[in-house]
């Protein structure tokens, strides 16, 4: 969430960068601002009852001893007056830090100076085009068709099991999942990501420290005896092993990946957005996760951007690169690039990855913070990307790929997989 300093600071700025983001904040700013008066106020109030209360405290003693009873009774009532209106100050002040923090959690992050205007995926910016374009016939089969052909992953029989959007991969199409998990993994651990094995779970706590909640609730599948999540991305556990914990300086940056399996209710999802692999509910990712010194940040995030475009590259697929517009970007997020790759079959593109940085916004739910050489503690920046969700990336290899002969399977997954093609 904001800092109150954010805000504070320049207040008609923050509400002029939230409008980037279609957020009306000009209502909220105002409430913090006053709900921060009053706070002030009343810990004013409180501190020179204190020392009231101290300055009369230490005369009772006094009064007794010069034989002042009565004196000293008044002062010891005083004392109790005091005491029961710090009381109800005290009451006072949480109520009121509560309803600013309900508050200051309803409030996006600011979008970073780098964020164009527009309202939706229409106005985002191409950065960067690369990787070759298939050349397919007009009998190419989507990847849903391919896959029935080849026997390489079962819709229906994922709808028998659980129900639409968790297919079951099957044979040389299981085998081409976890070569593409291996090979996402093995190549983070080369560009010295340390790999995390994690829950799949997690508590409101968590959900909390990465935004997930109170903004997406409904997305996420929720186990209410337990009061626990299915997480959505491999990011959720990750960042928070940073939570409440203060580094060191020389401890940064912290490059962290995982392997997980995601869940997401996707509600309201429906058309031919979601067909085959193209939406699921379940799904398999290898993310990366960055916590970096403020000043490094942007820096780290156009070197997760370079570590996502050669895994596409060393892939072979046709990708471009997405700079969102401030209102199709995240709650979360000070800046999102997505990464798309061409479906020749579908023919449009496909969202295979989104890498943001953070700013201090996570950071601060987390309370995830470094302490420099001037021994005070700051708050870190945190950062992710798919590195990379694997059903559309499967998808493209799967159209893009097709031959008379079979499907051709990229030279980089063969050691993996264990064959060339798939017949």
């Amino acid at each position: 969430m904001l800092t109150l300093q954010q805000i504070k600071s320049n207040p008609a700025e923050v509400v002029e960068r939230l409008a980037i983001k279609g957020f009306d904040g000009k209502e909220a700013i105002d409430k913090v601002l006053a709900l921060d008066e009053q706070r002030r106020l009343l810990q004013l109030d409180n501190d020179n009852k204190a020392a009231e209360l101290n300055r009369i405290a230490a005369s009772i003693g006094s009064l007794m001893k010069e034989g002042k009873r009565e004196e000293a009774e008044q002062a010891k009532s005083q004392v109790a007056g005091l005491k029961e209106a710090q009381r109800t100050i005290a009451q006072q002040l949480a109520e009121t830090e509560q309803e600013q923090h309900n508050l200051l959690v309803t409030i996006p992050n600011l979008p970073c100076a780098m964020v164009p205007r527009g309202t939706s995926a229409a106005d985002n910016v191409v950065e960067k085009t690369g990787g070759p374009m298939p050349e397919l016939g007009e009998d190419a089969l989507p990847h849903w068709d391919l896959a029935k052909k080849y026997n390489l992953i079962d819709f229906d029989l994922g709808v028998k099991i659980t129900g639409a959007g968790f297919p079951v991969y099957m044979g040389k199409g299981a085998r081409l999942q976890r070569a593409l998990i291996q090979f996402f993994l093995d190549e983070a651990n080369k560009a010295g990501y340390l790999e995390i094995e994690p829950p799949y779970v997690v508590n409101a706590a968590s959900g909390y420290g990465t935004g997930q909640l109170p903004d997406k609730e409904g997305q996420m599948y929720h186990c209410q005896v337990d009061d626990l999540y299915l997480i959505p991305t491999a990011e959720v556990p990750v960042t928070n092993i940073y939570r409440d914990v203060i580094l060191r300086e020389e401890e940064l940056p912290k490059k962290n990946c995982a392997y997980s399996a995601c869940f997401r209710r996707e509600a309201g999802s429906y058309g031919k957005d979601v067909r085959g692999l193209n939406r699921l509910h379940q799904f398999d990712k290898v993310e990366i996760v960055r916590i970096e010194r403020p000043e490094d940040s942007y820096a780290a995030l156009e070197e997760m951007k370079d570590h996502v475009q050669g895994l596409l590259d060393k892939l072979g697929l046709p990708w471009h690169i997405l700079r969102l517009c401030g209102g199709d970007m995240s709650f979360t997020s000070a800046i999102t690039f997505d990464f798309e790759v061409w479906s020749g079959a579908q023919k449009r593109w496909l969202e295979v990855s989104s890498v943001s940085n953070f700013e201090t916004y996570q950071a601060n739910r987390l309370k995830c913070r470094y302490r420099g050489a001037d021994k005070k503690t700051k708050l870190c920046h945190t950062l992710n990307g798919s590195a990379l969700a694997l059903p559309r990336i499967m998808a493209a290899l799967l159209e893009n790929n097709q031959t008379p002969e079979g499907i051709v399977v990229p030279e980089c997954l063969r050691r993996y997989t264990g064959f060339d093609i798939i017949d």
